[in-house]
């Protein structure tokens, strides 16, 4: 039996770039997984359920907006009642290509870790992002090497893979604004193995970033304080 693979794509308005995202997915053939697409729509107010739908995905339309941590975790509640193996987190925006998902299943398969990072920071290749977001995601990467010990270049990366084990807990316990960073500190404290892998990432095809002021000094302290909380709450 190929085991069962998710691609979770949490979406808010996202119609310009999402028909280019899905038929890309829909060219991958990975030998020995069966890949279903579920688009969450965030309550968004162009035609990105529409576009979805047209593409033959499932598509999860959200009655009022969650924003990211609650579409992922919407995602992560159908993986998990639905029995999959695996479940990965791609942006509808353009810039998680496909083909890089076939670097994830693989070092996932060469490592056993629960929880896999698509990083664009090991190698330094492709879309590396502004100057400013740079900065938070050091700044990220410190911070959570202070709460988990661990070394993630690329905390605020969105293209992520979940095994079974990665899934039950984020069904449960997942972060519901901006919950990149904040979500590592949960998993680390439930004894999840995180590692990154590189990958090249592209800039968005189109729509505007859902972190829109990721460089101010509110975001950071917003996200600093989460992360606190998550760090010192008793599992």
């Amino acid at each position: 039996m190929p085991a069962k693979v998710l691609i979770v794509i949490p979406c808010y308005n996202e119609e310009a770039s999402l028909p280019s995202v899905l038929h890309e997915l829909q060219q991958i053939i990975l030998p020995g997984y069966q890949l279903k697409i579920l688009v969450v729509n965030d309550c968004s107010k162009d035609n990105t359920s529409v576009v979805a739908k047209k593409h033959n995905t499932i598509v999860i339309d959200l009655p009022v907006n969650l924003g990211i941590g609650g579409a992922v975790q919407t995602g992560i509640l159908y993986a998990r009642d639905n029995d999959f193996d695996l479940a990965i987190q791609l942006d509808g925006d353009g810039q998680h290509p496909p083909k890089e998902l076939a670097k994830m299943i693989r070092f996932h398969e060469e490592t056993g870790v629960n929880i896999v990072i698509g990083s664009r920071f090991l190698e330094k290749e492709g879309f590396q992002s502004s100057f400013a977001r740079r900065l938070g995601i050091q700044y990220f990467h410190w911070l959570n090497r202070l709460f988990t010990g661990l070394h993630v270049y690329d905390s605020t990366s969105g293209f992520r893979l979940f095994d079974r084990d990665a899934i039950e807990i984020a069904a449960i316990n997942y972060p519901d604004e901006y919950p990149e960073p904040e979500s590592l500190v949960v998993f680390s404290k439930a004894g999840l193995k995180i590692r990154e892998v590189a990958v090249i990432m592209s800039p968005r095809l189109g729509g505007k970033s859902s972190i829109r002021h990721f460089g101010s000094l509110y975001y950071c302290i917003k996200v600093s304080l989460a992360m606190l909380f998550s760090f010192i709450r008793k599992s």
